[in-house]
């Protein structure tokens, strides 16, 4: 399994690497044996956070014989120092380990400020201090707090959505981490599940030599697929190409990165979810967007006014209405579906 340097961190991660929010959606033996079965295959980097309900549980308890041989992240969306700090003690209790070693921010609106006593940053930079937690990063869907998160120095690494939709904003991004020797790592590397030829999507990321991509895994044929592409190593042939380039032309504007620059609206509508529900119903706990409070949220899109405010302030360029009305069929066939089989 190849190893690449994640930025000043120093640490040496598998260039294959194991988003584990997905194993919220399986029970507990199944997931310990999916991520027991990860490690032995030879992926060393494992990436979680105190949101995604039981997967520290679930990676601490798989994980907990080979603390030394793997890296572990986190995160914590916490803006305050008190919750930030009980956020951490949470992680080590549930991950079954005595440091973390990369936490990370997760999601801010703003960036951390760690002149402010009493914010979360202090929390990171004390737990630091005492070492249970060992490198300090920050993950966003925002361009403009990616980039201000590179000017600051302020952090060892950058994770922000990244696959061959990307736009080349977000390829600045990348060159801007290596100028830095920032880790940058890629999350969404499948699109939200709108990519589904794993093997273009491998051989695009293997071209950003200094880019560590977390796959989400839940299945075990979704481990194994990983784990023959990283054995095969396949380069991004004309074939491929091909595929990305149609993908570029059918798929990228559906590629919602929840960045909120389209709030507010004026028909009360939960852009930055609503445009990603598709994603959302397919890749983590889908029951709650089951109940009466999701049905009728999702369902203020047909209020729409059409006044296009969310797509003039959209930084990638989305037809965010029409994208809206792809949620709302996806999620109404998605709904049916599941109260049938009640």
């Amino acid at each position: 399994m190849e190893k690449i340097r994640l930025g000043r961190t120093e640490l040496l991660v598998s260039k294959t690497a194991f988003g584990a929010l997905p194993i919220q959606r399986i029970s507990r033996a199944d997931a310990v044996k999916l991520v027991r079965r990860a490690f032995d295959g030879g992926i060393n980097y494992f990436d979680t956070a105190n949101a995604y309900t039981d997967s520290e549980e679930k990676l601490g308890e798989a994980l907990y014989g080979v603390r030394g041989d793997v890296v572990i992240s986190t995160k914590s969306a916490a803006t305050d120092k008190k919750t930030a700090m009980a956020h951490i003690e949470q992680s080590l209790r549930r991950l079954r380990t005595d440091y973390i070693d990369l936490f990370q921010f997760h999601n801010p609106a703003k960036l951390p400020d760690p002149a402010d006593p009493d914010g979360a940053f202090a929390a990171a930079l004390e737990m630091r201090q005492r070492g249970y937690i060992r490198h300090i990063g920050i993950t966003n869907h925002r361009i403009h707090i990616a980039r201000a998160a590179i000017r600051s120095g302020d952090f060892e690494t950058l994770q922000f959505p990244f696959c061959y939709l990307a736009a080349e904003q977000d390829l600045e991004l990348v060159d801007a981490c290596r100028s830095a020797d920032m880790g940058f790592i890629a999350m969404k590397g499948l699109s939200g599940g709108l990519l589904n030829n794993a093997e273009a999507c491998y051989a695009f990321m293997s071209r950003y030599g200094s880019v560590v991509p977390i796959w989400g895994i839940q299945h075990e044929w979704e481990l194994d697929q990983w784990l023959e592409l990283a054995a095969r190593n396949p380069g991004l042939t004309p074939e491929l190409q091909a595929v990305i380039d149609r993908d570029r032309r059918e798929l990228a504007g559906n590629f919602c990165r929840s960045c909120g620059y389209c709030l507010p609206c004026a028909a009360d509508i939960d852009i930055p979810q609503s445009a990603r529900m598709s994603a959302l119903l397919r890749r983590s706990p889908y029951q709650k967007y089951m109940s009466d409070e999701w049905y009728e949220k999702m369902h203020r899109i047909e209020n729409c006014v059409h006044c296009n405010a969310c797509r003039s302030r959209c930084p990638y360029g989305l037809d965010t209405p029409a994208l809206l009305q792809l949620m709302l069929k996806d999620y109404d066939a998605f709904y049916a579906q599941h109260h049938a089989d009640k």
